[in-house]
C-alpha cells in the first residue's frame, strides 16, 4: 500500500492507496512543535483503526509547504515504517511543464494539484484550492502550468477580521439565506461567503479573457470548496481527494 502525505499550513492530510483506490484518509493539525514520535504515534493509531498495519505500507510520498517540518516527517517515515519517503521537489518527475519565471518558487501543493487535475480532467483547466490561501492554478491542454493567482484564504480572512475588531465574533462558514444581514453573524457570513464567490467569478472571468477562451474547466478542492461552489456557476467539479490522487500519480511516475 502507498501512504500519501500532504503537509499543508493548517492540516496534514494522509491517504492510503491500495493500487489506485483510496482506502483510508485522515487529517491532523500541522504543528511545528510536534515531534516525529508524536506524529508517528497518532498516524499508526489512525491506520490501526482502519485495519491497516505498519507492515502494509510499502511506499510513501509527501508534499510540503512547511520546510521546517520536512525533517520531522521524513524521520517519522523512516522510524515508524522503515521507508525513506519520496518528496515532491526538484528532480522529481511530474510531467508538468512549469512556466513560472522561477519554477523553484512554485509550491509543492500547486504542482501536485495541477498534475492531478490534468490527468483526471484534461486541460485547459483551472484548479482552485480553498486552503489557508486561495490559489488558482492555470494548466493548459499541453500539461503546462501557465501561472497562478494567490488570494487570502477564507478562514484566514475571517480570523484576521475577528482578531482586528473588538466586537466581531468567530462565526460558522455557512451561506446565509439573504445577502443583506439582519444580525452580526449573518452580516459576517454574507460578506465572507458571497464576497469570496464574487472573487472566484471575477478572477475566472479575467483568466478566460487572458486565455482567449469562452469556456474553461474548473475544479475546486480544499475544505471550503463545496460551500463556494454552491454560490457560483463557474466551478464544474469539487474534488476533495485531488491532492492525494496527485501524489499517487507522481509516485507511480517515479517508482
Amino acid at each position: 500500500m502507498l501512504l500519501a502525505i500532504d503537509l499543508g499550513n493548517t492540516n496534514i492530510k494522509y491517504g492510503v492507496f491500495n493500487g489506485q483506490k483510496l482506502v483510508a484518509s485522515f487529517r491532523v493539525s500541522s504543528r511545528i512543535s510536534r515531534t516525529a514520535d508524536e506524529y508517528g504515534s497518532v498516524l499508526v493509531g489512525l491506520l490501526s483503526d482502519s485495519g491497516i498495519t505498519k507492515s502494509d505500507i510499502d511506499g510513501i510520498i509527501f508534499s510540503s509547504v512547511i520546510p521546517a517540518l520536512n525533517y520531522t516527517i521524513c524521520h517519522m517515515c523512516e522510524y515508524f515504517f522503515g521507508i525513506t519517503p519520496l518528496m515532491i521537489g526538484p528532480g522529481i518527475k511530474t510531467g508538468l511543464n512549469i512556466k513560472a519565471e522561477n519554477p523553484r518558487e512554485v509550491g509543492a501543493d500547486i504542482i501536485v494539484n495541477s498534475v492531478s487535475a490534468y490527468n483526471k480532467y484534461g486541460g485547459p483547466i483551472v484548479v482552485i484550492d480553498f486552503g489557508t490561501a486561495t490559489t488558482f492554478d492555470v494548466i493548459t491542454d499541453k500539461c503546462e502550468l501557465l501561472g497562478v493567482v494567490i488570494a487570502p484564504g477564507i478562514k484566514t480572512s475571517l480570523e484576521g477580521l475577528v482578531s482586528k475588531t473588538a466586537q466581531l465574533p468567530m462565526v460558522e462558514l455557512d451561506a446565509p439565506k439573504t445577502v443583506i444581514g439582519k444580525n452580526t453573524k449573518h452580516c459576517m457570513q454574507s460578506g465572507i461567503i458571497f464576497g469570496f464567490a464574487g472573487l472566484v467569478d471575477n478572477i475566472l472571468k479575467k483568466i478566460k479573457k487572458e486565455l482567449g477562451v469562452d469556456e474553461l474547466k474548473v475544479v475546486a478542492t480544499g475544505g471550503l470548496g463545496e460551500i463556494i461552489a454552491k454560490e457560483v456557476k463557474t466551478i464544474n467539479t469539487v474534488d476533495r481527494t485531488l491532492t492525494l490522487d496527485g501524489l499517487r500519480l507522481i509516485y507511480e511516475l517515479n517508482k
